[in-house]
């Protein structure tokens, strides 16, 4: 995304979506990889908010709007997303939140406010690097790094009693 939306900043959230989701037909158009409805559903229903989902709650919204959706049908759209790079799993809440830099290479890293919910993915060469570097010192090959950093966002701090 060009423009980077703060989740804990006022910000036309409609245009986050729609950018998502626009990023996501480019990206399957690019690599003929099949957008069905219920992807892009799922996909937008992700990106409703910047709090992650689960797997559970998504197929809940799906069957509130009426979806005859059963959590094979909802895995299997999460695990189609994440493969494009659409969407990243948060292990830590064993739930899903929207790619920012969908369609770049690059390292998941994500500050989680553990008071609001809220998630923001950063974008830090110089940590993926550091890290690269670190796992090559000890000849490891890393294929796969998420990280994932717990604490407060500025709103929450703000609102929180002082320790």
């Amino acid at each position: 995304m060009s423009t980077r939306a703060l989740p804990y900043r006022p910000h036309n959230h409609d245009a986050c979506v729609q950018q998502a989701l626009a990023s996501a037909r480019a990206i399957c158009q690019q690599h003929k990889a099949r957008l069905t409805p219920t992807r892009e559903r799922v996909l937008e229903l992700i990106w409703q908010s910047h709090k992650p989902l689960g797997a559970y709650d998504v197929l809940a919204e799906l069957t509130s709007e009426g979806h005859s959706a059963a959590p094979p049908t909802v895995y299997r759209a999460l695990d189609f997303l994440q493969q494009y790079g659409l969407v990243h799993r948060i292990a830590s809440l064993n739930a899903f939140t929207g790619c920012t830099y969908a369609g770049e290479q690059h390292t998941g890293m994500f500050l989680i406010c553990r008071a609001c919910g809220n998630v923001l993915e950063l974008r830090g060469i110089e940590v993926s690097t550091a890290i690269h570097n670190a796992a090559g010192t000890e000849a490891f090959h890393p294929e796969t790094i998420t990280l994932e950093v717990s604490g407060l966002c500025p709103g929450c701090k703000t609102e929180a009693p002082h320790e």
